[in-house]
């Protein structure tokens, strides 16, 4: 198997199934041997829902989320979609996804259609490129012998979205860093010209690294058994077009860590430096006495 073949999986997760009257199923995959729904699946999965209650054109513009319960993965979603208003401008929907009827996350988004105006961005900053970088893949295998047993069996494992951390030592050694990372990141394979599902995919991949920026100044990696970690909200906004199946680049900072708490911020560029996005997210990020 390798990344390719794992990439149609991913896709038809997103697609989530309408039952009906706006409400929608899901499936889940265990991507971490944990039992526990992927943040990122569930909220891609919810954009997907309340984009197929909108005008085919009016595109997301922003999503502000929060995940209320750990989700199971051997179970179904349920997502229900609020039409809450649909202006001359502007729709905004709510969603509401639940497992045995408890919700385990809650969004809001807000749809426009294309429209001229100002622009001005935050320049892309200037990082080694992704083909002189290892993948997640291979940087996994490079310490297999020192992670614990669960993550260890992560290694070969083959992966929809193909990672390269421009700054690999923050991932693979403890240390005092600045709360900083940049990661090149893309589907494995080549996509439909489906601009919905690009987005959906962009929402599932921004979960990924984000909360752990915030660990980097206290000597602790990705791969730490000796944290709790939890997104508790997440909100993306999509600036302009963009490809999922082309290299994107993310910017990544934790402005902030308090209160078990941490905040971290980031923006997405494509390769020729046009900021495409920007994703906010705030999580628990606990101190577990170890024994």
């Amino acid at each position: 198997m390798d990344n390719q073949s794992v990439l149609p999986d991913l896709i038809e997760q997103l697609q989530v199934e309408s039952l009906g009257n706006d409400v929608f199923n899901g499936i889940s995959t265990d991507i971490f041997g944990t039992g526990r729904i992927f943040g990122g699946q569930v909220l891609g999965q919810s954009l997907m829902a309340a984009s197929l209650t909108v005008s085919p054109g009016r595109a997301v513009h922003s999503l502000h989320s929060y995940f209320l319960r750990p989700g199971d993965t051997s179970k179904p979603i349920r997502f229900e979609v609020e039409r809450t208003r649909d202006g001359g401008s502007f729709s905004a929907r709510r969603v509401i996804a639940s497992q045995l009827d408890q919700p385990i996350f809650i969004m809001s988004s807000s749809f426009q259609g294309e429209e001229p105006g100002f622009q001005h961005q935050t320049p892309a900053p200037v990082v080694t490129p992704p083909d002189s970088l290892k993948n997640e893949k291979q940087l996994i295998a490079d310490i297999e012998q020192k992670l614990p047993k669960r993550l260890a069996s992560l290694v070969g494992r083959d992966f929809a979205i193909e990672m390269r951390p421009v700054e690999p030592s923050h991932m693979l050694k403890p240390g005092n860093y600045d709360p900083q990372a940049h990661i090149w990141f893309r589907a494995a394979d080549k996509l439909p010209d489906n601009p919905l599902l690009h987005r959906a995919m962009l929402a599932y991949t921004s979960d990924f690294y984000l909360l752990f920026t915030s660990l980097l100044p206290h000597n602790q990696t990705p791969f730490s058994i000796s944290m709790q970690m939890a997104t508790i909200d997440h909100a993306i906004w999509f600036h302009r077009p963009f490809r999922m199946d082309e290299w994107l680049l993310y910017s990544l900072e934790s402005p902030s860590a308090s209160n078990a708490r941490g905040f971290c911020r980031a923006h997405v560029y494509n390769s020729k430096g046009d900021l495409i996005a920007s994703t906010t997210q705030e999580g628990l990020i606990r101190k577990i006495e170890e024994h």
